[in-house]
Formats: C-alpha cells, structure tokens, sequence
C-alpha cells in the first residue's frame, strides 16, 4: 500500500517529538489512561524545562531509580531534610482477646496482620518542617465583622477550625497550666483532625484499603482541602479481620450465632486495638508535655498535639464510639431513644442533646468484659445486656477514652457530625424516595413519573459543573454520588410542581424549599450569628414539614417499594441466605455433595418453587439518627467551626490518591505497596517545593516577582468582566437588528447614555434628540461579536468566583434592580442574546472625551417579575419571571457588561407550560435556541443553585458589597400541634443582598428502614465539559433578522 509522503508521521502533527508523545499516550502509558491534562503537563513541567536534557535518559529504568529512591530512606545524613525518613511506614500485626465463654478460661488471641502506620509524633514533626507550614495559623482568634451600613454592628464569624471556641478554649486551658521546668517558649496547639473510612479499590472484585488521615486545622480549609497542596497526610491503612477467622472461632464455639456476634466484637476490638497502637507512649507524652519544634518563622515553639475532630459515616462513628449500631440509643453524641429521634426540631429535643450527652461509663463496660472474658457468659447473654443495652454500649474499651480522656478529650464530641452521608445521601434520598412512591401511588401507571424523568432531562445547566445535565431516569437512581443528590434538590421544585393533587402538591413544595433552605443554610463556608440562629429556626421549621409530609402521605397514599427496592431486597435476602449456608458449613463441618439426596424422594434435587415478589408496604421512617443528626449542625458549627471543614467530602476526594497509588501495583501485596507509593510521592513533593522556596536568580532581588503578570491575563481576578476583543466576527450595524424595538436609534440611545455617564433608570426616562444621536459615531459602521463573557465576582466568604455567559449554552444574567419600594424586586434578569464591543467616537458639546472608546454592550431579552405572586422565605417558594411581551418596547434591549451581577439559573415552570404569545412568531429567531418555536410562560428562579446565590436572596453575606434593603424572616418555632401553614406568614419579600459517591449497587435506603446499612461513597465528583472562547466562531445562519 503506497501511502503518500506528505501523510507519513509526524502527519497531522507539526513534528516528531509530538507524535511519538502522542502515540505513547495512546498505546504505552498506563494501558492509555494518560489523560490529556497530564499528557500536557508532561510536555510544558518536564520536556520543556531548560534544564531537561535527553541524553541524561539514555538507559532510564524507572524500576531502577524508583529503587534509588527507597534505598536512599536509610542515608544518615537525612535528618533535617525533606528526604527524611523518620516519619517512614512501620507494618505491624494487632493482636485482638477472643473470648471462649468457658469460665475461668484465658481468651485467645488472634493476630490480624497488616497495619501499615506511621508515628504520629513523628507526622506532626514533618508536617511542621513542610513548607506548606508557613501557612500554619498558630495562635487561634475571634474573627469579627463590623458593617460599614449599621453604624459600626459588630457580629462574629464562624468559619475555619482555628477560629472556633473549642479551639480557643483548648488554647486558653494550654496557657494555664503549669510550663514545662525551665521552658519559656510559646505553647502552641497542632489541631488534629481525622478521617478514615473504608473503600473498593476495584469497581468489580473484593480489594479494599481502609486509610486513615490526618489534616492539620492549623491551616486554612481553603489550602487543605486541595489535593495538590499536600495538607493531607496518611497516618495508617487499618486492616481488615480476615476471613480464616472463622474458622479460628469455629474450633472454640459451636454455634453460628454465637460465631455472629463473635465476629461483630472482633471488628470492635480491632478498631480500638488499632488507635490504641497509634495513640503510643510518645503521643501522650506530646499531647501532655508537648513537643519543641523549629516553626517555619524561625522561632522555637513548644506544640501540644490536640484532637479535635473525627470525620466518618455512622458505621464507622458507631465502632469509634463503641456503641451498637442503631441499637436503642443510636446517636454517638447523646443518649437520644430511637423511638424519639423523629421529634427532631422541638425545643425539648434540643435541649436534651445537651443534658443527655453522652459519657464514657467505664464501670459498666469494665463489668460487662469480666462478664465475658473471666466468668464464660456470651457477648450477647442476657446479663451482659443487663448491663449494656440502656446506653447502646459494647463490651469494648475506647481506646480514646481511656489514653486520652484523663487528659480532657471527649471521645464521643469528637466525632462531628457528616452533611455527606446524614442529609444528602440520607435524609434527602429517602425523602426523594418517597416522593417518587407518592408520584406511583397518585398517578397508577406511572405516567407522573415519566414527566417526573423527563422535566429532569430539560433542566438546563449551570456553571462548569455546579448543575450538570440529567441525562438518565431520576427516579431510577442508578449511579448517583451525593453531588447528585444534591443537584437533584436543588432543581426538585419546578420538576414535581403540578404532579401531584391539591393540597399535597403545595405541601410538598413547601418541603422542598425548606429543605433546600436548610441545606444551603448548614453548607455554607462561613457563618454569623445571624445566619446560625436563622439555621437553628430553619431545622425547626424542617423537621415540622418532614413530620407533616410523612403523617400526610401515610393518610393519603398507599405507598409501596419500587422496583429497584425491590431488586436489592432481593439481593440483600440471598446474600444473607448464602453466608448463613456459609457459616453452618464452617462449624458443622459438613459438605455437601452431589450424591446427598436433598429431598425426600431418592436422590433426586427438588428445588422448592421460586416465591411470587411482591411490592411491599412502605413509609418514610424518621426514626433514624440520620434525621436525628440534622438538630446537631447549628451547635457543632459553633463548636468547631462550619461543616465544610471536616466534611466527609474531604476524605472521599483522598480516597483518588490512594486508588491511583493502587493503580500503579502490581495488585500483589496491594497495601503494602501503596504505603511505598505514598512515600515515594510525599519525599518527592517536599523536595521540589524546598528546591522552588531556596531558588532565587543571582540577578533578582527577593521583591522582583520572577515573572512578571500580564495585565492583559484574561482571567484576572481583579477585573470585573473579562471579554474577548477579537474582530473576527463582525455585523454592520445598519443590518442589526432588523426589529421594530431596536432600531438604530435604540442602539444610540444605549451607547449615548453611557457617554453621558446616565445611570439605568435615568437613560431609561431620558428622551435624547437627533442632534444628541448624530453625535456617536460607531467606527466604520461595523461592531463585533464574541462567544463568551466571563463575570468575576466577590463570593459572601470572601473569595473570588467567575461566572461564564455563552449565549447559546448560559445565558441568562442578573443585575441589582435601580428599583426602590417595600414591594421592588432586588434583581432584574435577562437573556443574553448577543456579546458585542465596537470602536465609538463621541463628539459635540456633551462630549466627556473626544477619543475613540472602546464599548462593550450585550443584547438582552428581558425577563418580567410575575405580578401578583408571593416568594419568599415567609411564604417558601422560590421567586417567579417570565418573558416580557414581544409588544413592550423595553422586551430586548442593551446591557452594559458592567452591571451584570452574576450568571443567574433559571429552570421552566413546567406546571405552567409552553406559550407563542410572548414572541408571536415560529420562524427561527436569535430570541430562543434554534429547536424551538416558543417560550415557557414562566422560570423559576433558582436561588439555591450555590450558596453565594442563596446569600444573595438571604442578605448578609460578608463578601457581598452592599447589603440587604430588609432582615431575614423570623421564622418563629411554632408547636408541633399546630396546624400550621406557611404561607400565613404573610407576604413580605425576604432579606436581600444587592451585590456561590455513590456505590452504584449500593442497597441502602438507612432512613427508610433502619435495618439497612449505610451508604458508602467512594467519588464525589465528575467531570464536565467546560466551556471555551471562541471569538472566530462566525454568527448563525439566521443573523439577527429572524427578529
């Protein structure tokens, strides 16, 4: 075959080096899993580096030099240097005390092998010689705002760890207590915050790793929580009981009961024999008398290690806590009942949190075990029961509790509370659950729920990946991580709105917002008083509406397992069948063999006839601590500081680290060589950012920035609006638009009340003359077309944010309303239809500058405020828009980039349908997207699409500018006799501000039934297409005249 030269390699690339790069992404690198990020960093960090030379690569083993570099921990000379090894991986066995429940009898001891660890004193001693230290934030400290609007008000702000009151109290208690014999140095708190939770290292097979990190609160969430920045730190992968342990205790027990509940103590055991191996003699010698270490300032500080936090889903807080799992008094914190935990929300409720919380009854627990290990009774006997079961407790010794709690650490408050796992892939999915089992029981057939799927596929995205597309069933649930749930809530209300019949329908949007108000409430960044105490009435309120939403469906609706609830009770029965078969096999020692008869009839199998499934009933059950768990948020943001801090999202984004050092074994051995992976990364980590910190050219001073910044960088931060001033695409102003209400002298009138320097509303009343017009020349008559806009903008916490408008993909925008009144609405909203800049000469008397300007404008459709309707937190429904009529003059028109506020979301009112009334025309036009003919009659307005937008509509966001024309709602708590309906508070408009893992065959359904698991993420995140400047793009077929 003759393949023409000039299609011979490098083609289609420019050259060689390229195609071979690209051909061994493809076919060699990682079995072509190099992503294309990667692929680009390898060419721009390495191949491109001026000191990069090929010929130091000639006979290049990586095998070889990844063994260099584990040799090289053994050098003497590392002590002090980033290489150091004295914070290397041990590997140890735990021996765990098996009772034989003969009396008098000594317990066997059973070694479980491979705790792979590092010594923590050892870890905080590295952390601290780490550059990543010099962001350390030593001494904690009251952070307070003071408004520049109300006279001077002063309010504290609750955010990161080193700024909450159980750090300054741990702090001030430090200061107090007797110094160290001849020591004058500071004593400082390394705050310690854990996280540990168990993962599938395989999407099919059985390897798993369980790691334990460690995250410095010393340091800002901000920097922490990026994986990049090196904040998390892995102190053990805790091992998991083998499975010959059966067999172990089969040769001592005779039952399979008793072998069950053998099992369940031994996982016990093994979690606290496990810390107790960490928590070692040097540690509480640190944690008592500290340790000296040189801080990155130069100054010697003596530093106290101090836990304060331990993040984990419920089965793992239950095994920490070393109480039953969802056993009578399910809650790790408190002594709550479970047949109490519905009442969530009530002042009596709130305050028991408080009076009943829980202590370590070491007495009891030291009984129960002598019980168990010297006088023969069971784990689970009746005596031992006696003792245990009114507080939910096990015979297993917290080894928190008895290394550390002499020295003030309360086990059980440590372990914070998880808006992960409790609200999101808790409360929220079984409450979407049921209303899916509302939607099949209202509507027979299904029909509800097929709207109900495809409303979902038509709510449009936002952001780069805040909203993603729906593109499967909702209600099918199939592969949905808690970001999607998430999602899920914060679109939910315009999708079921008309599904279901008066009064439920308005009952469960009213559940839905306070849900939504709720969760954006406990989710964001940073906190006042105010805002706590609006999300203390909130939880109330909540827990009110949840209440209502379950007695009402249960009086209403025949409610009944859906079909995936179905399949995985299925599943979970045969799964349990098998494993019982399992363990009577182990302890009998029988098998079974083909020539056994099974039946009484020869031998002959006879299968017995496979069951009819059936749907069965079911209703949302609230008696769970999931929901229970939802009245602890405000207390612990007060506490510890706000819920993003140790969040289990934190450690779920860990968990790609260790995958990807899975990744790179050889799967024999896994763990073993993760920890080898690990270390090779973190030497290697801390090596280049000590070389980048002791770097500086000969011919630079300290204070010259070594590359200078482009004040043209598109995505400055310090820039309102970034747009492209590319002349690739351009329109002569004489054919734009061709519509009745955008003349030319539309176009003047925008362009010459900028000139003037006209506010909106002023340019709005002002009638200019031909002579004014005359006076603004567009140069050349041509203006310009650009594909994006990018709107940077300051978030309610203080950080820098950008939105991007595409006006085929995100176009719709938001502005601060010039209008004023108890009734104005605070925003104005537009659809972008077009991006433009031109060239602009202003001339005559009323010219401010007679040189050429360069203007940027946008052209609008304007969205209206729906007269007559009620929104607001008081009335909980979401604000209300709609197109202004094609026969307003103000229905399109021309913005000035300088005022949009934000990107704002807007989803279709559904219920409300689909009109040609507002645009009477069916030809293709720039006014809607090319695949539709007309308008939806109304949109909602997204408010709690992130939480900058949430604060925004609330009021009081610290980041924002200006502040809100009114308070937020006083929610007062109302009984829960009462039979209350919300809209009763009245009509006012709320507080504004005018300036945001799933296991896919996962069978849990925790709050519905108490009796399930708990659902385990393993990723939080997904990717997502984002968008690209395309300034050459030329203007669609239609241009403008479809208008």
């Amino acid at each position: 075959m003759n393949i023409p030269r000039a299609y011979l390699p490098p083609w289609p690339f420019k050259n060689m080096t390229i195609f071979r790069l690209m051909t061994w992404a493809s076919h060699s690198a990682g079995n072509g899993h190099v992503t294309e990020s990667a692929l680009t960093s390898l060419a721009r960090d390495v191949v491109c580096m001026p000191d990069f030379r090929a010929d130091d690569l000639v006979g290049f083993d990586a095998h070889r030099e990844n063994q260099r570099l584990d040799k090289s921990e053994d050098d003497p000379g590392l002590k002090d240097t980033p290489f150091s090894n004295s914070d290397k991986w041990n590997e140890t066995g735990i021996d765990i005390q098996i009772p034989t429940g003969v009396p008098q009898s000594l317990p066997k001891t059973f070694t479980v092998p491979g705790l792979h660890f590092r010594s923590l004193v050892e870890v905080i001693k590295s952390a601290f010689s780490e550059t990543t230290a010099r962001h350390f934030h030593l001494t904690p400290f009251r952070r307070i705002h003071q408004s520049h609007t109300t006279a001077g008000d002063e309010t504290r702000i609750f955010d990161e760890m080193y700024t909450s009151d159980t750090w300054i109290n741990a702090h001030n208690n430090l200061q107090k207590q007797p110094a160290e014999p001849d020591c004058k140095l500071e004593r400082v708190i390394a705050g310690l915050m854990f996280w540990s939770d168990s993962t599938h290292l395989t999407t099919f097979g059985t390897e798993k790793v369980w790691p334990l990190y460690l995250y410095f609160g010393n340091l800002s969430k901000y920097l922490r929580s990026k994986p990049e920045f090196g904040g998390c730190h892995h102190v053990a992968y805790i091992p998991s009981i083998p499975d010959r342990i059966g067999e172990f205790i089969a040769s001592f027990t005779g039952t399979a009961s008793r072998k069950a509940t053998l099992l369940t103590h031994c996982r016990r055991e093994l979690m606290h024999a496990v810390w107790s191996n960490l928590l070692d003699d040097k540690f509480l010698e640190a944690y008592k008398h500290g340790i000296v270490l040189l801080c990155p300032d130069g100054i010697w500080r003596r530093v106290y290690p101090r836990i304060f936090t331990y993040s984990a889903d419920y089965p793992e807080k239950v095994l920490l806590a070393a109480i039953r799992d969802k056993g009578g008094c399910p809650c790790p914190r408190c002594l709550v009942q479970m047949s109490k935990t519905d009442r969530m929300g009530f002042a009596r409720d709130l305050q028991s949190r408080i009076s009943g919380a829980r202590t370590y009854l070491w007495d009891k627990i030291t009984t129960a075990r002598n019980l168990i290990y010297n006088r023969g009774y069971a784990v689970a006997s009746r005596a031992v029961e006696n003792i245990l079961q009114p507080w939910s407790l096990v015979p297993t010794l917290n080894a928190f509790a008895e290394k550390l709690g002499p020295l003030g650490l309360d086990p059980y408050a440590m372990l914070v509370v998880d808006l992960l796992h409790e609200f999101e892939l808790g409360v929220w999915k079984a409450i979407f659950t049921h209303i899916i089992r509302v939607l099949y029981a209202a509507v027979p057939g299904g029909g509800a729920v097929t709207t109900f799927n495809a409303r979902f596929r038509q709510i449009p995205t936002f952001g780069r990946d805040t909203i993603r597309r729906f593109s499967n069933n909702a209600s099918e649930m199939k592969r949905l991580a808690a970001r999607d749930f998430e999602d899920l809530l914060q679109n939910m209300i315009p999708v079921v709105d008309g599904l279901l019949p008066e009064p439920h329908n308005a009952q469960v949007l009213r559940l839905l917002f306070r849900l939504a108000e709720w969760h954006a409430l406990a989710k964001l960044r940073i906190h006042t008083e105010d805002t706590l105490q609006h999300l203390e009435k909130t939880t109330t309120t909540m827990g009110r509406e949840i209440r209502a939403f379950r007695d009402s469906t249960r009086e209403s609706f025949t409610t009944k397992e859906l079909p995936g609830e179905v399949a995985s009770r299925v599943r979970r029965k045969q799964k349990k069948s098998e494993a019982q078969t399992a363990q009577n096999t182990i302890i009998t020692g029988a098998t079974t063999d083909s020539n056994t008869p099974t039946a009484a009839t020869g031998n002959s199998t006879v299968t017995p006839a496979a069951q009819p499934i059936t749907q069965r009933h079911k209703v949302l059950n609230l008696h769970t601590y999931k929901f229970h768990a939802l009245g602890d948020y405000a207390r612990t943001i007060r506490t510890v500081g706000t819920s993003d801090s140790y969040s289990t999202q934190t450690g779920e984004l860990a968990h790609r680290t260790v995958k990807r050092y899975y990744q790179r074994t050889n799967k024999n051995n896994a763990i073993r060589q993760i920890a080898k992976q690990e270390r090779r990364a973190t030497r290697l980590r801390r090596a280049k950012e000590a070389a980048q910190l002791s770097e500086r050219p000969p011919n630079r001073h300290s204070h010259h920035p070594e590359v200078s910044k482009d004040d043209s960088n598109i995505t400055g931060v310090e820039l309102h609006h970034y747009m492209s001033s590319s002349r690739d695409c351009k329109q002569h102003i004489m054919v734009f638009p061709n519509h009745p209400h955008l003349n030319d002298p539309a176009k003047k009138d925008h362009l010459l009340s900028r000139l003037l320097g006209h506010d909106l509303d002023e340019a709005d009343d002002t009638i200019y003359s031909d002579a004014q017009r005359n006076a603004v020349r567009v140069i050349d008559d041509k203006i310009f077309s650009v594909k994006l806009l990018r709107i940077n903008y300051t978030t309610y916490d203080m950080r820098r944010d950008q939105d991007v408008i595409n006006p085929r993909t995100h176009p719709d925008v938001m502005m601060i309303s010039p209008e004023t009144g108890p009734t104005a609405h605070p925003f104005w909203y537009a659809r972008v239809l077009g991006i433009f800049h031109a060239n602009v000469l202003h001339t005559g008397p009323e010219s401010r500058n007679r040189s050429v300007q360069h203007m940027e404008f946008l052209w609008v459709r304007w969205f209206g405020i729906e007269p007559n309707y009620q929104w607001g937190f008081r009335v909980a429904r979401l604000p209300k828009i709609g197109f202004v009529p094609e026969t307003d003059p103000d229905a399109f028109g021309f913005l000035d980039p300088s005022l949009v506020l934000r990107a704002c979301h807007l989803a279709p009112m559904f219920a409300a349908g689909r009109t040609s009334n507002l645009l009477q025309t069916t030809a293709p036009t720039a006014a809607r997207p090319l695949s539709e003919t007309d308008d939806w009659m109304n949109y909602y307005v997204m408010m709690f699409v992130d939480r900058d937008m949430f604060m925004r509509y609330r009021g009081g966001g610290i980041g924002h500018v200006m502040h809100n024309r009114q308070q937020p709602p006083d929610l007062d708590q109302v009984e829960e006799s009462d039979d209350i309906d919300m809209a009763v508070f009245g009509d006012e408009e709320p507080a504004v501000n005018t300036d945001d893992l799933a296991d896919p065959d996962s069978d849990d359904d925790s709050v519905g039934n108490p009796e399930d698991s708990e659902l385990e993420t393993d990723d939080e995140s997904g990717d997502s297409d984002s968008e690209s400047d395309g300034d050459g793009d030329s203007v669609d077929d239609y241009g403008f005249s479809g208008l």
